[in-house]
């Protein structure tokens, strides 16, 4: 056990960050797990459980317990698994959100620039 205060905090925030950690391992895991299990078994939920997955991923990737390169590969991978078994994935947040088409207003012309004046031509001596 560390004497010094310093030390003994960061102790304390390891052990909070490791409980933290594998929650996330955990939940990355399962969610991995359930999609795979509806790919082999031709789920009609496999699109559900791929947008789980794909959320768990980014997830861990986000609070650093998977490194973003490793997160990109194994969303690929899902991707490219999903695509063999013939899953149409839904919709993401980024399509999903339609906007409405916004309202053009009027808008008032700026006014012409007046052309710059030519300064007169100096007098030679």
């Amino acid at each position: 056990m560390p004497i010094i205060k310093s030390a003994k905090k960061r102790v304390r925030t390891t052990k909070k960050a490791s409980v933290r950690n594998a929650k996330t391992k955990r939940t990355l895991k399962s969610a991995i797990k359930s999609f795979h299990a509806a790919v082999t078994g031709k789920s009609a939920k496999a699109g559900d459980s791929h947008k789980k997955a794909q959320s768990a991923l980014d997830k861990a990737g986000k609070k650093g317990v998977m490194h973003k390169n490793k997160v990109a590969r194994k969303k690929k991978q899902l991707a490219a698994a999903a695509k063999k078994a013939g899953v149409k994935s839904v919709g993401t947040k980024k399509t999903a959100a339609k906007k409405a088409p916004a309202k053009k207003t009027a808008t008032k012309k700026a006014p012409a620039k007046k052309p710059a004046t030519k300064k007169p031509a100096a007098k030679k001596k």
